[in-house]
């Protein structure tokens, strides 16, 4: 993709189900994430010039580490986003995950750092300590740390080791072979809307993901964010820099009207009761962002979901994670993601229902308007 008007490249990525999916949420998926048809997903996003896919994690998906390894085998240019999980995998076994995929996918391995989830999904995977949200950050912060620490003593070649002695992680002689392939190491994308994740992010994160929101919303956030950053460097660190990255479905059709209607037939086969009980789920979580997403899809009730131009909440009602969706044209979708792009924007993790055909269909109507839009801004910056 094309840098913005700051010099930044814009990266478009796509989604693998690793649940299943089909043309409808709401009711069990009608396909089964087989291992063709992820291979089938990987391939028609590549084909339509997303750069690189996220492998969903959690207690009902596939194991994002195999499932990536296979995607990465299974294409060519495509990299894969897949997901470190704090208090259940040790640190160090994480990082020699991260270069062994790095290595053998010669370069095309990203890693998506992911602290939270629901409290009783956490217990379920074996996180048996009971942290607090603050506390479950603390951790994340040694855990990168220790990550980052070994990566960095594989290119040293240093004999001894890595050693680190915190609250949650002792390790005495760390050490991760192979060499990474990517130098300094893959990049680490980050999530979390609390002020405990946020801080951690700016502390040691590449990127920083956020659920797609409306466009003021999205700027305050990326305020708050360089505010820790300048906080950082305050005490006479080197000022770090972050890229900003949204998530988001996406529904484009040649008409408006033909998008919205697509649009509300995902929900069509969704019984109310089950609305009803998915709401009291995510009322559940401790997790800052999933409340903000459903704040959305309450407040706009009286507006069909409709949060912004374009931009609609109305999966949330089914679904929990970035439910919020870009609706319309492709002259209306580029142009909103262009909108965030202004904002600070230069990473897009975008999917659809079902992800095989919407892949196709974005690919075909959205992906050639949005890179030659992108082209254009970057020449005229160029010129000025």
């Amino acid at each position: 993709m094309a840098k913005t008007e700051t010099g930044q490249r814009v990266e478009i990525g796509w989604f693998i189900p690793t649940t299943g999916d089909g043309h409808y949420i709401g009711i069990p998926p009608q396909r089964e994430a087989t291992r063709q048809y992820m291979v089938d997903v990987a391939r028609a996003a590549e084909a339509a010039g997303y750069e690189f896919v996220l492998i969903p994690t959690g207690g009902d998906c596939l194991d994002a580490w195999v499932v990536g390894s296979w995607v990465a085998a299974s294409t060519t240019k495509l990299k894969t986003l897949v997901a470190m999980r704090p208090g259940l995998m040790s640190p160090v076994i994480a990082a020699r995950m991260a270069a062994t995929l790095d290595r053998v996918s010669e370069g095309r391995a990203l890693i998506n750092v992911v602290t939270g989830h629901y409290p009783q999904d956490l217990v379920a995977s074996g996180d048996s300590l009971n942290l607090s949200h603050d506390e479950r950050y603390d951790r994340t912060r040694e855990f990168l740390q220790i990550v980052k620490g070994v990566w960095e003593q594989s290119w040293q070649e240093n004999p001894e080791g890595f050693d680190f002695s915190g609250k949650y992680y002792e390790v005495r002689g760390g050490q991760s072979r192979p060499a990474l392939w990517q130098k300094p190491h893959p990049p680490l994308y980050f999530g979390g809307s609390s002020a405990a994740g946020k801080k951690v992010a700016a502390e040691l994160a590449d990127c920083y993901l956020m659920w797609a929101e409306p466009l003021e919303w999205i700027r305050e956030q990326i305020a708050e964010m360089e505010g820790y950053l300048d906080e950082l460097a305050s005490g006479g660190a080197p000022r770090r820099s972050l890229r900003y990255g949204l998530r988001a479905q996406l529904v484009v059709r040649e008409t408006e009207e033909e998008a919205w209607k697509a649009a509300w037939n995902i929900l069509s086969k969704a019984d109310p009761k089950l609305i009803a009980s998915r709401e009291k789920l995510h009322s559940r979580t401790d997790a800052t962002n999933q409340r903000r997403q459903m704040e959305l899809w309450n407040d706009s009730r009286d507006r069909d979901y409709v949060i912004g131009p374009n931009l609609w909440a109305g999966l949330s009602a089914v679904r929990g994670g970035g439910a919020i969706a870009f609706v319309g044209t492709p002259e209306q979708v580029s142009d909103r993601l262009l909108e965030f792009v202004d904002a600070g924007i230069t990473s897009f993790i975008l999917s659809g229902y079902p992800h095989l055909e919407e892949a196709e269909i974005s690919g075909r109507l959205l992906m050639p308007l949005l890179r030659e839009k992108l082209e254009k801004r970057n020449k005229s910056a160029s010129l000025s």
